[in-house]
């Protein structure tokens, strides 16, 4: 038998955020460490793997369409194993096979990295492992999609059940990889060819190991490693610290762009979500940042529709938007997922019709906004890593600009991988155009903070008035930004 007939092929199919992707790619890299190969065609597959969302019901209707059309694969009693792992997996663990007969594993997100060692013992019956405290990715390495960039995932799960996340309950209290550990990935990545690197966890600014916290990671991978570019995301209001605000002035490596999610401008809904912040206290960090780093992107996430809420509460969302200005948003309507705490506390009373409604008027001002920030790019010339190809015409390069916007420009193939000059010449709402710029003319990255002459770093004024108002749930850091410690 041919050493090529004798591989054994996977493929994967990936729903849901930046996470999964990381987590895909790291199932990857478990699988070809244990003999397999990945191949783009499901026909070739033995093994057929769907990561799965639990965030909003879409993602999970989309996963269980795909589960019902890989039943085709099956009908010719050729082997296959169709495996579901992730966050649909945990949540709804024997459901799924009893939907979907022929699946025939079922991984939670702390057993998916065991799926080598359980496709070895596993006989012809469906299996469940969905128990948390079985997972150990210190040591798994991990599939690029590109040699270029890269996820490195530093916590995993939340400690903030916001009520209407499942996140809690389908990835598990938060944990922290060591940083030693995480300094040596990153190094290593760097030394594969890594120019960008994107810290992932569900709340990532939480992050601790020791005395090490966020900040001090940051700043050690940028000290000690040749990652170029460094990213982050997402982060949560209530851990975003004046420290964290003054690396992105102070250190050239750090990405001028923050992905600050909102969800709502009313302070009532906010505090029905369990988010420990009020408006105010959002508003005066996205100040702070600004203040900083004058250039920095900043984008959100917003839930319009939240139970109870009123005209007047979105009026406050619609209110935050035009007065924070955000360079992109992710806007959703409100969809109830059982096991969350508003399922269980908070009856679901306004009318589908209302929420898309909301929707689409909270998308049209944004969609204004964002166009006019853009336009403020026009003439500015962004050092820009140069990712792929457009969709759309493969004559066109794409590229992420430092403040996270993608830009389209001619370019030759040689330019993909590469960190290049690009002059901005036009700008919608979620795209800049431009053209790669040979100048030479004393340019210097935008975003990019250069201290005045005889200073060496930005320091942070947190001395604003204290708030009347008083709130148990509002935490330290933002106490910190507003200046009341």
């Amino acid at each position: 038998m041919s050493a090529e007939l004798k591989k054994k092929y996977y493929h994967i199919i990936t729903y849901g955020c930046q996470m999964n992707v990381a987590d895909s790619q790291t199932l990857a890299g478990c699988l070809e460490d244990s003999g397999f190969t990945a191949t783009e065609e499901e026909e070739q597959a033995e093994l057929i793997i769907v990561n799965t969302c639990s965030v909003r019901e879409k993602a999970e209707e989309r996963a269980f369409g795909r589960l019902g059309d890989l039943r085709r694969l099956k009908k010719d009693g050729r082997k296959l194993n169709i495996v579901v792992v992730g966050c649909m997996a945990q949540r709804l663990g024997a459901r799924i096979i009893e939907r979907i007969p022929h699946v025939d594993l079922v991984l939670g997100t702390d057993r998916m990295f065991d799926l080598p060692e359980i496709l070895a013992h596993k006989d012809t019956v469906p299996e469940v492992h969905t128990a948390f405290g079985h997972e150990n990715l210190d040591d798994a390495p991990a599939i690029r999609d590109t040699p270029f960039s890269a996820y490195l995932t530093i916590t995993r799960g939340c400690n903030n059940y916001c009520t209407f996340c499942i996140v809690p309950f389908v990835r598990g209290r938060e944990k922290y990889h060591p940083t030693e550990h995480l300094v040596r990935q990153a190094s290593e990545l760097a030394a594969d060819g890594v120019i960008e690197l994107t810290l992932l966890g569900q709340n990532v600014n939480s992050y601790r190991d020791g005395e090490v916290d966020f900040p001090g990671l940051i700043k050690r991978i940028a000290d000690e490693t040749d990652i170029q570019r460094i990213r982050y995301t997402s982060p949560h209001p209530k851990d975003l610290s004046i420290r964290l605000i003054e690396l992105h002035a102070n250190e050239p490596k750090v990405m001028p762009h923050v992905h600050l999610p909102i969800q709502s401008g009313s302070d009532r809904i906010l505090q029905k979500m369990a988010r420990p912040y009020l408006y105010r206290h959002y508003r005066n960090i996205v100040k702070k940042l600004r203040e900083a780093t004058p250039h920095i992107a900043i984008s959100t996430d917003a839930i319009v529709g939240f139970p109870t809420e009123t005209e007047a509460d979105f009026q406050m969302t619609l209110d935050a938007f035009e007065e924070s200005q955000f360079d992109s948003a992710f806007m959703f309507h409100y969809s109830e997922r059982e096991g969350t705490r508003a399922h269980k506390e908070i009856k679901d009373d306004i009318p589908r019709e209302l929420k898309i409604e909301r929707l689409e008027r909270l998308i049209a001002m944004q969609k204004k906004i964002s166009y006019n920030k853009n336009q403020f790019e026009l003439g500015k010339i962004q050092d820009t890593l140069v990712d792929g190809f457009s969709r759309r015409d493969r004559s066109v390069l794409k590229g992420k600009t430092p403040g996270g916007k993608t830009a389209l420009f001619a370019g030759d193939e040689s330019l993909i991988g590469k960190v290049i000059q690009v002059k901005i010449s036009q700008a919608d709402s979620w795209t800049l155009h431009g053209s790669v710029y040979n100048g030479r003319d004393g340019y210097r990255p935008l975003g990019f903070f250069q201290p005045e002459v005889g200073s060496t770093s930005v320091k942070v004024d947190s001395k604003v008035p204290s708030s009347r108002v008083s709130s148990n749930a509002i935490s330290s850091s933002i106490r910190e930004a507003l200046g009341e410690q």
